[in-house]
C-alpha cells in the first residue's frame, strides 16, 4: 500500500512525499531548471546574455515549445505555440524562465490502454444523471500510469481522471457524498499527481488549462471554434464556463509578457522601457476584464449554481465532506484538499508580485495555498516574481508622474477587474443562493445535482473554501492600496 508521509496536514503530507519539485536559478548562467529529481529535469531554457533568444535542452513544456519539441524564435523573445496559442518565454533583458498559465497539453486522447478511463470521462454526464457512475467506477481495471509518456499525457490523464473523481463524489449531491474513494481510481489518481506535482483533485489547471481543444485546428481561437475536452453536467452552461475563464487567461497573455519586461527594466534602471511594459500590462488586465463580461452571454447563473458548481467544489473546508476523503490505497486517513477556484490562476499572483501588493494575512495565507494547486513551473515563476525587486520601487525612486501614472494605471485595472469578479460572483453564487434556497421548500426539490437540487453547504463559500465575499472584497481594497499618491 501507498502511503503518504506523515506530516502536520494533508497538503503537507503531499507535499513532503517522495516526489519534491526543486526550483532553481543559476544567475551566473542565465539557466533555470524545473528538476524532479525521479524524471529528471522537465523544462530547461538558456536564454543567451544579451542575445535575447532562447534555446532548449530536455523541453517537456508546452510554454517553452510546441506540441514538436522545437522552439520558436522571432525578434528578440523566444515565442511558444501550444494548441496554437501565441505564449512568451522571457525576454533577452531579463534573461530567465517564465512559464505562462496557457494551455498544459495538446492531447486529447490517451493511449489504447488507458480506454477504460476514457470511455467513462465521454460519458460523464449521463453516468452521472442516471446516477450509474459509481458502479461504472467499480467495474473499472485499476491501470498503472507508467505506460503515459510526457507531461502532456499525464497532464490529460490527470484531467481525465480529476473530472472522474469529482463526478463520483459528487453524483449524489452533497447530501450522498462518499467517504472512500475505490483503490482502482485512487492509487492511479494519485500516481498521475506525484509525477505532476500537482495534488489529486481537480484543480483550475484540470478545469481550464488543460481542457480545451479547437474545433477547427486551423481556426482563430476564438469561443465559436474552441470546445472542452471533458465535460460535467451543466451542458451549454458549463462549456461557456470554461471557454470563457480561457479567453481570460488568453488576454493576459501580453500582460506576462510584459512582466518580464517591467522586471528587466527595473534591474537595468531603464525607465523608458519600464513605461512601456507597465502600459502593457496594464492594457492585458483591462482586456482580461472585458474577457471576463462575456460570462453573461454563455453561462446561465441558475444552472450554475445548482448544477455546475458543486463539482468544482473539495474535501477541505467544506461542511458537506467535513472529515475529507481517504484515498483507499494510498491512505489509511482521510485527506482533504480544497476545489477548483480562480485563485488558483497563475496570472493575478503573478500581477500582484510584481507591483507589490500586500494582501491581509488570512487573505494573503490563502492565497499561499492556492499556488500549491498550480503546475510546478507555475509556483516557480510567481516566486521568481516575488523574489525579484519590483518595479515600484524604480517609480517612487524616479519621481517621474509619467511613470507613475502608468504603475498607477496597473494597479486601478486590477483592482477593478477584482470588482467586476465581485459583480459576477453576486450574480452566479449570491444572487443565485437566495434563489436556491427558496427552490428547496418546494416539495418537488429532487436529490443529486443533476436533478438541479441546489447545494446549500457552500452559500457563502468559494469552492476553494475561502469566505468568498469578505476575502473578494478585502483582496480588491487591498489592491486599491497600492496606488502611488503624487
Amino acid at each position: 500500500m501507498m502511503k503518504a508521509a506523515a506530516a502536520s496536514s494533508t497538503e503537507e503530507r503531499w507535499r513532503s512525499s517522495d516526489w519534491p519539485w526543486l526550483y532553481r536559478i543559476l544567475g551566473s548562467t542565465r539557466r533555470a531548471d524545473v528538476l524532479c529529481p525521479k524524471w529528471g529535469y522537465l523544462s530547461l531554457a538558456w536564454l543567451h546574455s544579451g542575445s535575447g533568444w532562447g534555446q532548449t535542452d530536455h523541453v517537456h513544456h508546452p510554454f517553452i515549445c510546441d506540441h514538436t519539441g522545437s522552439p520558436y524564435r522571432r525578434g528578440n523573445q523566444t515565442q511558444a505555440i501550444s494548441s496554437g496559442v501565441w505564449g512568451w518565454v522571457g525576454a533577452g533583458s531579463l534573461g530567465m524562465f517564465t512559464a505562462l498559465p496557457l494551455p498544459l497539453s495538446t492531447k486529447t486522447e490517451l493511449p489504447a490502454p488507458y480506454s477504460p478511463w476514457m470511455d467513462i470521462a465521454r460519458e460523464l454526464p449521463q453516468l452521472i444523471t442516471s446516477h450509474q457512475l459509481r458502479s461504472r467506477v467499480h467495474q473499472m481495471p485499476q491501470l498503472s500510469p507508467q505506460q503515459l509518456r510526457g507531461r502532456e499525457e499525464l497532464h490529460l490523464a490527470h484531467l481525465v481522471l480529476s473530472f472522474i473523481t469529482m463526478g463520483y463524489v459528487w453524483q449524489e449531491g452533497e447530501e450522498g457524498t462518499v467517504q472512500v474513494l475505490p483503490r482502482n481510481l485512487a492509487v492511479p489518481f494519485w500516481e498521475v499527481s506525484q509525477a505532476l506535482g500537482l495534488p489529486p483533485i481537480l484543480s483550475h489547471a484540470d478545469f481550464v488549462l488543460a481542457n480545451w481543444r479547437r474545433k477547427d485546428p486551423n481556426g482563430p481561437l476564438e469561443i465559436e471554434n474552441l470546445d472542452t475536452i471533458i465535460t460535467l453536467p451543466g451542458g451549454e452552461s458549463l462549456r461557456g464556463f470554461i471557454l470563457v475563464t480561457l479567453l481570460v487567461e488568453k488576454a493576459a497573455v501580453p500582460g506576462i509578457k510584459a512582466t518580464t519586461q517591467a522586471l528587466g527594466a527595473t534591474l537595468q534602471g531603464d525607465e523608458e522601457s519600464l513605461h512601456r511594459a507597465l502600459e502593457e500590462l496594464a492594457g492585458a488586465i483591462e482586456a482580461m476584464r472585458e474577457a471576463l463580461r462575456r460570462m453573461h452571454d454563455y453561462v446561465d447563473p441558475e444552472i450554475f449554481y445548482s448544477v455546475i458548481r458543486i463539482f468544482l467544489s473539495g474535501w477541505k473546508d467544506n461542511p458537506a465532506m467535513a472529515h475529507g476523503l481517504i484515498y483507499e490505497g494510498v491512505s489509511p486517513e482521510p485527506l482533504a484538499f480544497s476545489g477548483g477556484s480562480a485563485a488558483q490562476s497563475t496570472v493575478l499572483h503573478a500581477f500582484d508580485e510584481l507591483l507589490g501588493i500586500c494582501h491581509r494575512q488570512d487573505c494573503a495565507a490563502f492565497l499561499r495555498r492556492m499556488r500549491e494547486y498550480m503546475p510546478p513551473p507555475h509556483r516557480a515563476f510567481v516566486e521568481q516574481i516575488r523574489s525579484a525587486v519590483s518595479p515600484r520601487h524604480l517609480v517612487l525612486s524616479s519621481g517621474d508622474s509619467r511613470l507613475r501614472a502608468a504603475f498607477n494605471r496597473c494597479v486601478s485595472a486590477l483592482a477593478e477587474f477584482r470588482s467586476y469578479h465581485i459583480t459576477i460572483v453576486t450574480k452566479y453564487i449570491a444572487v443565485a443562493a437566495a434563489k436556491a434556497k427558496a427552490r428547496r421548500a418546494e416539495p418537488s426539490a429532487r436529490a443529486g445535482p443533476a436533478a438541479g437540487k441546489p447545494p446549500s453547504a457552500l452559500e457563502d463559500k468559494g469552492t476553494g473554501g475561502s469566505h468568498i465575499f469578505s476575502f473578494l472584497k478585502s483582496i480588491r481594497d487591498t489592491t486599491r492600496e497600492g496606488m502611488i499618491s503624487a
